[in-house]
């Protein structure tokens, strides 16, 4: 789960970081009230306004622009609100601007970058950082990974003054000196935000050093382990649904795991290892998957029949691919709502049918016997090779 950049900020405040301040404005009135609230506009004070979406890149794409005076953020606002951001973290459908946050500036001197994220690979707590802050990470990595340091964190033992030590050398800060102890205060205070709020990930970028040599957080970004959610009701309610993908927020309501995809090919498959499998298979053959969606280990009649109508939302689909394992879920209950479903909504694409496991040859007669346009697949390789041959 993901929050904005003016929520992450609100909770990291709460460990008494330095962040500039700012306000949230979902109209130009409000933009405008926030910086006259910041004195913009007197002795050369000036504030940037900010889109709030959830993706990164919005400075490329338009989304951050400084205003000079309280009449130049409404101004500001009234282009930003309301217009459509596209960065490479928002596909081609890019993503609305509703909210901004209208936040004071600062005197930048040097700017890093710095991220706490899970190490699934080594279940640790990974930092990185660099010393060419307010860059894409990415593209720091492939050009100059000299200029990134990496250290892992064992949640076991917790943050050891070595690691700062590290860090803090790593980004120019020295040792023993007050620039290296506010960086040691940041460090400790981001890990026990981290660890208190089952975070994902937090990212700031940039951390800068400002003129009157104070580090402050400028931007950030803090996503959250949705497992770990039921824990945490005041992140539960940060969420913004207007920047849920629709088809991914109404399967959630059925129990349904979706996530949409570039491709043609409409997958419907039970687990996420053989969801995952089966959308490498159809590229393997050549297809490109349109979505992942995992029915789960309980689905009945109903939820498969959501998760076909959901699947077929997307105008992209050209045909589905069907791929059951069936264990605690029995092949025929799957058939059945499959039947179903085609005859309720009038199924048009080709689909392909790969059963698998309990009462299989009871789920593959159903479908044999219902009378619908359905190809069976007697294996995953064949069920991918049939659906990528009938959508070309």
């Amino acid at each position: 789960m993901n929050i904005h950049e003016y929520q992450a900020k609100e909770l990291l405040a709460q460990y008494g970081l330095n962040i500039p301040k700012g306000y949230l404005a979902q109209t130009a009135t409000e933009a405008e009230w926030a910086a006259r609230r910041l004195s913009c506009g007197k002795d050369g004070r000036v504030v940037v306004v900010k889109a709030q979406i959830h993706s990164g890149g919005r400075g490329k794409a338009g989304g951050v622009k400084l205003a000079k005076t309280a009449e130049d953020a409404r101004a500001i606002a009234e282009t930003l609100i309301g217009t459509t951001l596209y960065t490479n973290q928002t596909g081609p459908q890019g993503k609305k601007v509703s909210k901004l946050l209208i936040a004071e500036g600062c005197d930048i001197e040097k700017e890093f970058y710095l991220a706490l994220v899970v190490n699934r690979e080594k279940a640790t707590i990974g930092v990185m950082v660099s010393t060419e802050g307010g860059m894409d990470i990415e593209e720091v990595a492939e050009k100059h990974p000299e200029k990134i340091t990496n250290v892992d964190i064992d949640p076991t033992v917790g943050l050891q003054d070595f690691t700062l030590r590290k860090l803090s050398i790593a980004l120019g800060f020295g040792l023993g000196n007050t620039l290296s102890n506010q960086f040691f205060q940041i460090m400790k205070s981001l890990y026990l935000a981290f660890l208190r709020f089952d975070c994902d990930m937090i990212e700031i970028n940039p951390l800068i050093l400002t003129k009157q040599g104070h580090l402050a957080i400028l931007d950030c970004k803090m996503s959250f382990d949705a497992n770990a959610l039921y824990r945490h009701p005041e992140i539960q309610n940060l969420r913004d649904y207007e920047e849920d993908e629709p088809r991914e927020l109404e399967a959630s309501k059925f129990g349904l795991s979706y996530v949409s995809l570039d491709g043609n090919i409409g997958c419907l498959v039970n687990g996420a290892g053989l969801a995952m499998a089966t959308m490498d298979i159809i590229k393997q053959t050549g297809g490109q998957p349109a979505n992942f969606l995992d029915v789960g280990g309980g689905a009945n009649q109903e939820t498969v029949t959501q998760a076909f109508r959901i699947i077929l939302k997307d105008p992209a689909v050209k045909g589905i691919f069907v791929n059951i394992f069936g264990g605690i879920m029995k092949c025929d209950v799957i058939a059945n709502g499959i039947v179903a479903a085609t005859k309720e909504l009038g199924l048009k694409v080709p689909l392909v049918v790969r059963l698998e496991g309990t009462n299989v040859e009871l789920g593959k007669k159903i479908l044999n016997e219902s009378g619908l346009n359905i190809a069976s697949a007697s294996a995953m390789a064949d069920g991918a090779q049939k659906i990528v041959k009938l959508v070309q």
